[in-house]
């Protein structure tokens, strides 16, 4: 029972997300805590709440008005809100995140209603440590930051990408039950190159092109010096920035802090994690696969790392593995001897003609699978999914791209096209398809199944590092999941409503690493995976009175 005495009264109680319970204070505690006649007579069971946030949520229009609501629930009753999420997790994740999250973005500036997180921006040099300082909860243990250039596939949002880092840590709290007071999202507004947006008198953002030059990195410096004087055990996850910041603020930081880059490391894992899987159905083993990628980005590049990282980690040298791994990019394929290669890049730069056409490079490279991470629609035409299904009786075809519009085809196209042996799993969530007398329950390749686990194994350890074995050990984890139940429909990844045992269990075997290598600042529990299921927050109202 919390007491009752620290707790804020009345109406402010009731405007306190944290704490309120809203028609679901008993009676005792309204004659305590001044709610008497500030609530509709009733006591409502938590329970009797869930189906009117569901009645509510299931009769708006639109999936953007359904976001709306649940924002404005999270606003006013957190406790509430996790309940929902969590038990409804595959109808309530892709309204709080991706596809509907993005189109969120677009609109931010013309939907926002109360703040959420910390903005940062240019202005503020100088001052940072003090706007940290200025959250009201000192126990943040995960902070998730955005410059707000690379919005999944829609680009450069500026300071609308809060909703990003707001999303994430919302999947934070229900996936791996890491409590909302300890969850801080920050936007570190830089400027945006957004033309729409700096032509819109409503947008909220700095109104000014997109900083690139020293005071950017000056701003970034600070802000990460600030969080660990702050903060000092939190997890910082880096989310969302362009190619150009993403990989080098990842190498600049990461031997420095607890962080890492979800979009190169977390998708890099889930990838690898549904390669794993689909080799189930497919047979053979990773080693022997032939993957090409089309988009050079960080999801890709991420990826590619992460497969060659396991590939090694089977015993197979590393140009070996990075022979098995091809890119196609906005240039064509990526080959040795093309000019001005970006670092990132240039390990994947092979001996090769040039490649000017998709279909082209895999008639050539004769893939095993082949991944789409370029947020470019509609690019694995019929003719590309026929090609691959012409050179491997089960060919993996994933179409990671987010959101749903920018995915490289649909789960339907993949399937019918490939007469129903393409091993499919996409970024946002497709309905399933039936096909003949079969029907095929896409798999989704979201980041929700690594992000959140590992990062629940950095706090409970108290790491003060997160590697890149970590990552692959999630992978591994996931992967294991799988049932042959799902691999039966298709699905390389297992259904959403697991996903806080599976979080738990990555976050067992990431803790088990921060403490084997020395990066724990706490000693092993007893019993790592039950120590963690323990300290997971569950979405249960306390007793005031």
């Amino acid at each position: 029972m919390e007491d009752k005495d620290t707790l804020p009264r009345g109406v402010k109680l009731l405007h306190d997300p944290v704490h309120n319970k809203g028609t679901a204070f008993t009676d005792a505690e309204r004659d305590a805590l001044g709610l008497r006649g500030l609530l509709p007579p009733r006591v409502c069971s938590p329970a009797e709440q869930e189906l009117r946030v569901l009645g509510n949520i299931r009769n708006k229009a639109t999936d953007l008005e359904r976001y709306l609501f649940l924002v404005s629930l999270q606003d006013r009753n957190e406790t509430l809100f996790y309940r929902v999420v969590i038990n409804h997790i595959e109808e309530i994740m892709p309204l709080i995140y991706t596809p509907t999250v993005g189109k969120a973005c677009q609109h931010f500036s013309h939907i926002y209603r109360r703040p959420r997180g910390l903005y940062i921006s240019l202005q503020e040099r100088g001052r940072v440590k003090e706007i940290l300082g200025n959250w009201p909860h000192r126990e943040a243990r995960v902070i998730v930051v955005t410059d707000g250039e690379r919005i999944l596939g829609l680009g450069d949002l500026g300071a609308a990408g809060m909703g990003i880092p707001i999303g994430k840590l919302s999947l934070y709290t229900a996936c791996a039950g890491i409590h909302p007071t300890h969850c801080l999202p920050v936007t570190l507004d830089v400027g945006t190159n957004n033309e729409a947006f700096l032509n819109d008198p409503l947008y909220l953002g700095l109104e000014r092109r997109r900083e690139r030059g020293e005071a950017y990195d000056e701003l970034v410096d600070e802000f990460v010096c600030a969080v660990r004087e702050l903060f000092p055990e939190a997890l910082l996850q880096l989310e969302d920035f362009g190619n150009r910041n993403a990989f080098r603020l990842l190498q600049k930081y990461r031997d420095t802090l607890c962080l890492f880059d979800d979009d190169i490391q977390g998708t890099g894992a889930v990838a690898l994690s549904g390669l794993l899987a689909a080799l189930r159905i497919t047979g053979g083993s990773l080693d022997q696969q032939r993957v090409l990628f089309f988009g050079a980005g960080q999801a890709g590049i991420g990826i590619g790392n992460t497969v060659v990282a396991a590939m090694i980690e089977q015993g197979i040298p590393e140009d070996q593995a990075r022979g098995n791994c091809w890119f196609f990019d906005t240039q064509g394929l990526l080959v040795d001897g093309r000019p001005d290669i970006p670092p990132q890049k240039q390990p994947f730069a092979h001996d090769h003609p040039p490649i000017d056409e998709l279909l082209e490079a895999i008639r050539t490279l004769q893939p095993t699978a082949l991944i789409g991470c370029a947020g470019q629609a509609g690019m694995f035409t019929e003719e590309v999914v026929q090609q691959m299904a012409d050179l491997q009786e089960r060919p993996i075809v994933f179409a990671l791209s987010n959101p749903t519009a920018k995915a490289e085809c649909s789960a339907q196209q993949a399937y019918e096209w490939s007469e129903g042996r393409a091993v499919f799993a996409s970024g946002s969530p497709f309905d399933p398809v039936q096909l003949g007398n079969q029907t095929f329950v896409p798999g989704q390749g979201n980041n929700a199944y690594i992000f959140p686990g590992v990062g629940l194994g950095a706090v409970a350890s108290h790491s003060s590092r997160v590697t890149d074995g970590m990552f692959l050990v999630a992978a591994r984890v996931l992967a294991e999941l799988v049932s042959e139940e799902d691999l039966a429909l298709g699905r390389v990844y297992p259904s959403l409503s697991q996903i806080r045992e599976v979080s738990a269990r990555i976050a067992a075997e990431v803790a088990t690493i921060a403490y084997r290598e020395g990066f724990a600042r706490r000693d092993p529990p007893e019993d790592i995976l039950e120590d963690i299921r323990e300290e997971m927050f569950q979405p249960l109202y306390p007793h005031y009175a």
